[in-house]
């Protein structure tokens, strides 16, 4: 069954008169398990997506249901609790708070469960021993790298166990060689069973995902450009990917 069903969804807005459709009739399945990317240009309603599939937005039209729960019939409350608990979220600028320290920054998720103080020490380390900054614990963002940074974040979105985790242009804010060990990240936590969606107009980043979905128009695309999506530097994603330490 799929984690995440979307059917004839649309977000129209009205402007000066005008019917803007940022999605128009899109219908999508994401299996668990799936590592996926949602690849666009600017304004092609991919962000748009995001926000819906992540519950931070609502469709004007169409149904959604995420871990067999149809989102339109849920409360505020029960939105925020599905934000909380079943996804995660990863941004381009890291979205970390300047006067917390790392494990804290991890912990603030739990807070809003609240899961008791030892445990939420326990599984931040848990999560920030996954993506190697256990180390790292007591430094403010401030003292880290960018790709630090990120991986903070990464740590962040995944100490709740979501079903599902998107991360909206993960690499946008870091240089290639930083942005490769981040891709690289998200690889190996796919092959451990977690659902990663990512979002992203560029097609190095799409390349790296076994299945693309290209937005256009606020549509799905039928067929999918090769270049945008990366697909014609395929032959290169077998090769060794080079080891970068963040």
């Amino acid at each position: 069954m799929p984690l995440v069903e979307i059917r004839n969804v649309s977000k129209i807005y009205h402007l000066g008169g005008e019917e803007i459709r940022a999605l128009d009739d899109v219908s999508l399945d994401i299996n668990v398990g799936e590592f996926i990317s949602i690849i666009g240009p600017s304004g092609s309603g991919k962000s748009t997506l995001m926000h819906i599939l992540g519950c931070l937005d609502s469709p004007s039209k169409g149904t959604i249901k995420l871990d067999g729960v149809m989102i339109e019939d849920a409360s505020q409350r029960q939105l925020a609790t599905m934000r909380n608990q079943k996804i995660g979220f990863v941004f381009q600028f890291f979205n970390l708070l300047p006067k917390l320290n790392v494990l804290q920054n991890v912990e603030l998720p739990m807070i809003y469960s609240g899961v008791s103080g030892k445990e939420r020490r326990a599984r931040a380390m848990t999560a920030l021993e996954a993506v190697d900054l256990a180390n790292r614990s007591k430094h403010r963002p401030s003292q880290l790298s960018g790709g630090q940074q990120q991986r903070v974040a990464i740590a962040r979105a995944l100490v709740n166990n979501p079903r599902i985790v998107f991360a909206d242009e993960p690499t946008g804010n870091l240089d290639s060689h930083t942005g490769e060990a981040i891709l690289s990240l998200f690889r190996k936590l796919s092959t451990e069973g977690r659902t990663i969606v990512l979002v992203t107009h560029d097609p190095e980043i799409a390349a790296v995902t076994p299945r693309r979905i290209e937005i256009r128009d606020g549509k799905i695309a039928v067929k999918v450009d090769l270049t945008l999506a990366g697909l014609d530097r395929q032959a290169k994603i077998g090769e060794p990917q080079p080891q970068v330490k963040l």
